[in-house]
C-alpha cells in the first residue's frame, strides 16, 4: 500500500513538471489578445509578438509613435525631394516656322538643344568679343573670359603691382568664368583690403584678381592667356602710387567692370 501511494504521488509530480514545461508554449501559441495584455517589459513576450505581426503593430512614419522610435529601430526615412524639371526640347518650344531651321542647325553643328542655345547667346550677347582662355603655370587654375581681341592693358605702379609686375585688363564679372581651381586659390589683401590679390597656392602665379579700382570685376593678366586670341595690345601707365588722385583724373577706368 505504501508503494502504491508512493507511485501515485510520483505520477502527479511528474505531470506537474510536464505541465509546467508546456505552459510557455501554450501561452505563446494563444491568440493575439492574450499577448497584447502582457507587459511590454516582460522578457520574451513583447519582442516575439511584435516580430510575428509586423503589419498589425507598425505605425506610419507620420505618426508620433513612429517618430519616437527606440534605439534599436531605424529612424523614419525623410521624404524624397521633388524631381528636377527636365530641360525643354525643341519639340516643346513654340518655334513656329523656325523649327525646321533650328533642328537643321543643331544637326549641322552636332549640338544638343542647350549647346545650340549657348552658341547663339554667346555670339549675340558678346558680339564683337572673343573668348580668351588662360590660367596659372601649373595648370591647377583655369578660366575663360570674354573680351576684345584688342586688349587695353593697365600698368600700375602701386607698391604691390610694381613688385609683381601686375599688368592687367579689366572685365565685368559676368564675362569671367573660373573653369577649375577654386580650391587651389589663396588671397592676399593689405591696406584697404578692397583689392583681392588671388594666386595659385601651388605655383604662385596670379592670373587674375579683383582690383581696387573695379571691385565688381576682374583684372586679367594678359601674359597668362593662351595663345591665338589676342590681336593687339595697348599699354597705359596708371599712377597707382598716388591712387586717389589717379582715380579722380582717369575718366574711364572706374566704369570698366560695368556691363
Amino acid at each position: 500500500m505504501r508503494r502504491a501511494r508512493s507511485g501515485a504521488a510520483a505520477k502527479p509530480r511528474g505531470q506537474n513538471r510536464s505541465g509546467s514545461s508546456r505552459a510557455p508554449a501554450v501561452a505563446a501559441s494563444a491568440s493575439g489578445t492574450g499577448r497584447a495584455r502582457r507587459p511590454a517589459g516582460q522578457a520574451g513576450g513583447g519582442g516575439r509578438a511584435a516580430a510575428r505581426q509586423p503589419s498589425a503593430k507598425r505605425q506610419s512614419p507620420s505618426s508620433p509613435r513612429a517618430q519616437e522610435a527606440g534605439p534599436g529601430e531605424p529612424p523614419p526615412e525623410p521624404p524624397l525631394p521633388p524631381p528636377a524639371p527636365a530641360a525643354p526640347s525643341a519639340s516643346e518650344l513654340d518655334l513656329g516656322e523656325q523649327r525646321e531651321r533650328w533642328e537643321t542647325f543643331q544637326k549641322r553643328q552636332r549640338l544638343s538643344f542647350e549647346g545650340a542655345a549657348k552658341l547663339l547667346l554667346d555670339t549675340y550677347e558678346y558680339q564683337g568679343l572673343v573668348k580668351h582662355t588662360g590660367g596659372c603655370h601649373c595648370g591647377a587654375v583655369r578660366f575663360e573670359v570674354w573680351a576684345s581681341a584688342d586688349l587695353h592693358i593697365f600698368d600700375c605702379n602701386c607698391s604691390i603691382c610694381k613688385k609683381k609686375q601686375n599688368k592687367h585688363f579689366i572685365v565685368p564679372a559676368s564675362r569671367f568664368k573660373l573653369l577649375k581651381g577654386a580650391d587651389s586659390i589663396t588671397t592676399y589683401t593689405f591696406n584697404t583690403h578692397k583689392a583681392q590679390h588671388t594666386f595659385c597656392k601651388r605655383c604662385g602665379v596670379q592670373s587674375f584678381y579683383s582690383p581696387r579700382s573695379n571691385p565688381g570685376g576682374f583684372g586679367i593678366a594678359p601674359h597668362c592667356l593662351d595663345e591665338g586670341t589676342v590681336r593687339s595690345v595697348v599699354v597705359e601707365e596708371f599712377n597707382g602710387s598716388d591712387w586717389e588722385k589717379a582715380m579722380k583724373e582717369h575718366k574711364a577706368i572706374k566704369n570698366m567692370s560695368k556691363e
